[in-house]
C-alpha cells in the first residue's frame, strides 16, 4: 500500500516541520520581543498527537514496535505464529477502540460546540486527529495480522 506509506510519512514529516518552526519562532518571539504566540503550544500539542499516531502506524508497518521474544523464541513455529497472530489481533482491538472512542469524542465536541482555548477554533478539527491517526494504525495491524495468518510456519533449524 504505497499510498498509505506516502500519506503516513508526509503527514509525520509535515507535523514535525510545523512543530519545529512554530516552537522555534515562539522561543525567538519570547526572548527578542518578550511576547509569545498564544496558539503555539496548542497547535504543537495537537500535531504531536497526530504525529504520534501516524508514527505508530509507520512503526507497525516496519514491525518496529517493542517486543519481547524470550518466550516466542522457545516456541515451535506454529506456537510462535499463534502468538504473533494473537498479538496483532490485540493490536487491532486496541486501535479499533481508539478509533471508535475517538469518533465518539469528535461527535461530542461537535454537539457541545467546544472551542480550543487559545485560538477559539472548533475543537473537533483537532480532535479528529485521534480517529484519523488510529485508523492508519488499525489498517497496519490488520495487514500484519493477515500476513501472520498466511505466513508459512516452516522455520529453518540451526545446527
Amino acid at each position: 500500500m504505497k499510498l498509505l506509506d506516502y500519506i503516513e510519512e508526509i503527514c509525520v514529516a509535515a507535523c514535525m516541520v510545523v512543530m519545529t518552526v512554530l516552537t522555534f519562532a515562539n522561543v525567538i518571539a519570547r526572548y527578542v520581543f518578550s511576547a509569545s504566540f498564544s496558539f503555539s503550544e496548542e497547535i504543537t500539542t495537537y500535531l504531536f498527537v497526530l504525529a504520534s499516531l501516524m508514527g505508530s502506524a509507520i512503526a507497525a508497518k516496519r514491525k518496529a514496535h517493542l517486543g519481547l521474544t524470550i518466550l516466542t523464541d522457545r516456541l515451535s513455529p506454529k506456537g510462535e505464529k499463534l502468538c504473533n497472530v494473537i498479538g496483532y489481533f490485540i493490536g487491532v482491538l486496541f486501535a479499533l477502540a481508539i478509533f471508535y472512542y475517538g469518533i465518539l469524542m469528535v461527535l461530542s465536541q461537535i454537539n457541545l460546540g467546544q472551542k480550543t482555548a487559545g485560538m477559539q477554533w472548533p475543537e473537533w478539527i483537532f480532535g479528529s486527529f485521534v480517529p484519523i491517526g488510529s485508523f492508519f494504525v488499525l489498517i497496519r495491524f490488520i495487514e500484519l495480522m493477515i500476513k501472520a495468518v498466511k505466513e508459512d510456519t516452516k522455520k529453518e533449524v540451526q545446527p
